[in-house]
């Protein structure tokens, strides 16, 4: 009794016999199903060779957009940028301190600036020697160095007198370093501090002349008592040496030789300062009078002790201030204090010999001299041509990166659409003989190289800058760079007007176009995603098949087996029993 599968049993493919192999004990019945699936799975290979295909192409598409993208982002930038109104500004002067600005637009050419009078501030200034005075009395015994209220803080060390050294504390008082003086110089050096004058005097007592300092001295008390050589035998301060304490004392205690008490207000331009002398530092009220809207800084010199106000802005414009409780008195910043005034001056200067202009700023701008979008900020008298060009350069730099761009992407479609044959050998890139691909680049070519229309300049097409194609190939190249520097720089309008004219312009003309060829390649990518979705459906469908007939003949060879098994046992039976029979 035997069993057989022959090649007209169902789901076994033509030219595998199985007949009789279920009596071979070796058999092995699975790998028959594995052959038998693997014959039936030829079609999903196929499918799927078609799949990484589609795959292939979406990537060489997605890089093609991205060299498209890249293009379009160089011909925006050109816009965006305003790169072809773009100007520079130089001077005939090498060494020119003026700093001049541009803007995109400002007319070409050149002019003569001549400056003859700078723009000042208008100055309210105070009376000289405002602090009072070191000392009430000529004794000085209990002044300390370290508390002297002078413009500038004394250090310890020595100082040199007639070739002696004298050393200095900081704790010692004013008496102090006069008793050193006199015992460093033998007696013959005295000195002395007059209340009335507020100076200190060095006197020879042998008429001799006092020769102060030296290079190895280490303390600054000759320069912080204002006392210097002048080739005589008597040595004087050469001004008042007591000042106002901005920052270390109230204003009731700052040293002012005016005492100012109590709390108050004054006016600057109109602008209320109100102050409390028992709280407030000096310094404080500067700050405050700085940071207000009254347009005035004020100031203290220490060297020559006196207060200022000086407007912000230059030009012939005054200082309206108004004392209401003495403040402005006591800083000898009035009139009747002994304040003084300085007008401001306006600025004047020409332009190409013209009639003189004045102006309140040094900052000489278009509603000065009428160029538009220039601006030259002076702080010298000078005669100076000033050239506005076109920043070739930077404009130069996008139009290079607009053909280096440009021949990328050209390229990148030459690449993924050749064909190449080599004997019989043709070997073909991931798009070759996608027709609207291979059209991109020439509908690039016409794009890039039509005559822009409407235009009254010289400049129509990329020829005319001294670009073209680079023999027959589709890429560009700057034949001309002399015509191209040329051109920008003598015929910027015309340039201007080629790239940018709205909606036509060479600009528009390839931003729009860009953005149609890559709605056309993304359309491709699409359709071949939604393909290979139906792949894999077509996939999956053919699996599921397979998977079901990898069961089917699982369970068919396993009810052979089954049955092959049944049988060998009847007949053993038989077997056994005809012998039992013969034995008998």
């Amino acid at each position: 009794m035997g069993l057989g599968i022959s090649a007209r049993s169902p789901h076994f493919m033509p030219g595998i016999q199985v007949s009789g192999l279920l009596a071979n004990a070796s058999f092995d019945w699975k790998e028959i199903v594995d052959r038998l699936i693997a014959a039936e799975s030829k079609p999903i290979e196929r499918i799927e060779a078609t799949k990484s295909k589609n795959t292939e192409q979406t990537t060489a598409l997605s890089a093609i957009k991205t060299a498209f993208t890249e293009l379009q982002d160089s011909v925006q930038a050109m816009r965006a940028d305003e790169i072809f109104s773009l100007r520079t500004v130089s001077s005939d002067l090498a060494s020119t301190t003026w700093k001049t600005t541009s803007a995109n637009g400002t007319p070409v050419g050149s002019y003569a600036f001549n400056v003859t009078r700078l723009a000042t501030r208008a100055q309210q200034a105070g009376r000289a020697d405002i602090g009072a005075p070191l000392n009430s009395v000529n004794d000085v015994s209990g002044l300390t160095l370290a508390n002297l209220n002078t413009a500038t803080t004394i250090t310890a060390g020595k100082f040199t007198i007639n070739g002696a050294q004298v050393n200095v504390a900081t704790t010692d008082s004013l008496a102090d370093v006069f008793a050193a003086v006199a015992t460093a110089t033998g007696g013959d050096v005295t000195a002395s501090y007059s209340a009335s004058t507020d100076r200190i005097s060095f006197t020879s007592g042998t008429n001799q002349e006092i020769i102060l300092g030296s290079s190895v001295d280490s303390s600054n008390f000759l320069s912080a008592m204002k006392l210097s050589n002048d080739g005589s035998s008597t040595v004087t301060s050469a001004a008042q040496l007591g000042t106002v304490k901005l920052f270390t004392a109230t204003i009731d205690q700052s040293g002012l030789a005016t005492p100012v008490t109590g709390a108050g207000s004054f006016s600057i331009n109109g602008v209320t300062i109100s102050y409390d002398a028992a709280v407030d530092r000096m310094g404080d009220l500067l700050s405050r009078i700085n940071t207000s809207a009254a347009g005035v800084t004020a100031s203290y010199d220490a060297t020559a002790d006196r207060f200022s106000l000086t407007n912000t802005i230059t030009g012939d414009s005054g200082i309206g201030i108004s004392d209401t409780n003495g403040m402005l008195a006591a800083l000898g910043l009035t009139t009747g204090a002994g304040g003084s005034f300085t007008r401001g001056a306006n600025a004047q200067f020409s332009v190409n010999g013209g009639a003189t202009i004045t102006h309140s700023s040094n900052t000489l701008g278009a509603e000065a001299h009428g160029i538009t979008g220039l601006s030259v900020s002076v702080d010298s008298l000078s005669n100076q041509t000033l050239r506005v060009q076109s920043d070739t350069a930077t404009m130069a730099t996008y139009v290079s990166d607009f053909v280096t761009k440009f021949n990328e992407v050209q390229d990148r479609i030459a690449a993924d659409t050749e064909v190449v044959v080599s004997g019989t050998q043709v070997s073909k890139a991931v798009l070759a003989g996608n027709r609207e691909v291979e059209a991109w680049s020439s509908r690039l070519r016409s794009l890039a190289f039509d005559v822009v229309g409407g235009l009254s300049g010289s400049v129509k097409r990329l020829d005319d800058l001294g670009i073209d194609f680079n023999g027959t190939t589709s890429r560009l190249v700057i034949k001309s760079p002399d015509k191209l520097t040329a051109a920008l720089a003598e015929k910027p309008n015309d340039v201007s007007d080629f790239f940018m004219k709205a909606t036509t312009g060479f600009v528009a003309r390839m931003f729009s176009g860009l953005t149609t060829l890559m709605r056309d390649d993304s359309t491709q990518q699409n359709n071949l995603s939604k393909t290979n979705l139906d792949l894999d459906d077509q996939i999956a469908r053919l699996k599921a098949k397979l998977e079901q007939q990898r069961e089917t003949l699982t369970n068919a060879f396993i009810k052979m087996l089954e049955a092959q098994s049944l049988a060998e046992s009847q007949n053993k039976t038989l077997l056994d029993a005809f012998s039992s029979k013969r034995d008998n």
